[in-house]
């Protein structure tokens, strides 16, 4: 299995190789319980590829020929110093290649291609939390929200 990684920041200059709407569907379908309705992943990837003023981060497919085997979205928040440049908003692998390495290659890629300082959210029992954790990743604080 040879497997690629592109980088997408815009679909603005004609129809990229992989569309919103497919991004979109690997990635409701392969975050399984971790996952958000997929208008709510759509708008996540329009917020990387810059629809909204202020708006910028990027989209890394990893794929064999036009299969989609795993996906990430990192939105950028602009507020270097005091938040995290890049926040990583979803991540997920297709059960077929779990354990294989393709999430820790999306890992290392995602690393690669940012400047700054990188956020996530992960549910404590979700099995990523280990890979991140391998990456470096540690839970500083405790996340609170309050939903309106």
């Amino acid at each position: 299995m040879t497997i690629s990684y592109t980088i997408i920041d815009s679909d603005k200059d004609g129809t990229p190789r992989f569309s919103r709407d497919r991004i979109a569907d690997f990635l409701h379908e392969h975050l399984d319980q971790y996952g958000d309705a997929r208008e709510a992943i759509l708008k996540c990837i329009g917020y990387a590829y810059g629809d909204g003023p202020g708006q910028d981060g990027f989209v890394l497919v990893a794929h064999e020929g036009n299969e989609i085997l795993g996906a990430v979205i990192i939105n950028d928040t602009n507020m270097g110093d005091y938040i995290p440049e890049h926040i990583l908003v979803y991540i997920a692998v297709h059960s077929k290649t779990r354990g294989q390495g393709v999430g820790k290659q999306l890992m290392k890629k995602v690393i690669e291609a940012t400047g700054g300082d990188i956020a996530l959210h992960v549910e404590p029992d979700n099995p990523a939390r280990f890979l991140y954790e391998k990456f470096g990743f540690t839970n500083k604080y405790l996340e609170m929200r309050l939903h309106k």
